[in-house]
């Protein structure tokens, strides 16, 4: 596996469990600080490598009237100050081919939203920034199928990806976590990042709408993502998700993100000294897929 390093923290192969955490979207330079202060002040104390992310822009809400994030010039604005008050490296998904300049010149990681994890133009434009990419897969591919964005990322020289898991599609609505599919891109060569705040969504009702989300979840969903071994953990959090302008119902309310953070360590720190497992004769789902190919 490829070890991934943003600044000093490095990511895959055995080390720490990584957080990737922030609110949704930007709202205001002041929540962001507060949010980034408290989330630090929380990874600080047990000892958690922290990426801050919030979005500048988020393009694929459900309406034309719902709020976007502050756009690109100011977003990013705001996300330099967040670096250079706290020191800690930051992340954003990006839409736009043509944001990637601008987004190479802040952002540490530059993440691929799910829904445009094919998108070969958008690929390829981050790809050519040198920057870590984050591509979140979509949910309407099959894990393995991952290897069709590294290929696009690979072949512009970049080899700094993480691939995030968020769930899949099972009906029209529901998301469903499967947790198969982090050891399959496991295998595909990167770190793979589980993000139970997005798998949790209700898709069809609105962020803003406490239906919208299933928040019960998150922690049955990561203790178990983490058990089976994940590199990163992705979760929004929000001071007060009830006020929140996007994901609100699908944000992790920022006073419960020490406890969840807690159970997810002591996992990580009971399960990585045996990574990787002997599989061997086990299952070969490489070979098996091989196989079925050749029929």
């Amino acid at each position: 596996m490829h070890i991934i390093q943003v600044n000093d923290i490095k990511i895959g192969e055995g080390n720490p469990l990584v957080l990737i955490a922030g609110p949704c979207v930007i709202e205001s330079e002041e929540i962001a600080f507060r949010t980034a202060e408290q989330i630090q002040t929380i990874a600080d104390r047990l000892n958690m490598p922290l990426i801050y992310k919030s979005s500048y822009l988020k393009d694929n809400r459900s309406s034309a009237t719902s709020y976007q994030g502050p756009g690109l010039e100011k977003g990013l604005r705001i996300l330099q100050k967040v670096k250079e008050r706290f020191g800690l490296p930051v992340l954003s998904d990006i839409h736009d081919q043509h944001d990637a300049p601008a987004c190479a010149e802040v952002l540490d990681v530059i993440q691929i939203p799910a829904f445009l994890s094919m998108q070969t133009s958008l690929l390829l434009a981050v790809a050519r920034t040198g920057k870590v990419i984050n591509v979140k897969k979509g949910q309407f591919l099959a894990a393995e199928d991952m290897q069709n964005a590294i290929n696009k990322i690979n072949g512009e020289g970049n080899r700094q990806i993480l691939l995030t898991e968020r769930g899949s599609f099972f009906g029209y609505h529901n998301l469903i976590m499967d947790m198969r599919n982090l050891k399959i891109m496991r295998d595909l060569g990167y770190p793979v990042v589980l993000d139970p705040t997005h798998a949790i969504r209700k898709y069809g009702v609105s962020s803003s709408d406490r239906r919208g989300g299933a928040k019960e979840f998150i922690f049955s969903l990561t203790r178990a993502g983490v058990a089976a071994g994940v590199d990163a953990l992705f979760i929004e959090s929000h001071p007060d998700c009830d006020s929140a302008l996007c994901d609100a119902a699908s944000m992790l309310p920022l006073q419960k993100l020490e406890e969840l953070l807690r159970q997810a360590k002591a996992i990580d720190e009971l399960i990585k000294p045996h990574l990787p497992y002997d599989e061997s004769g086990i299952y070969d789902y490489r070979e098996y897929k091989s196989n079925l190919n050749r029929l």
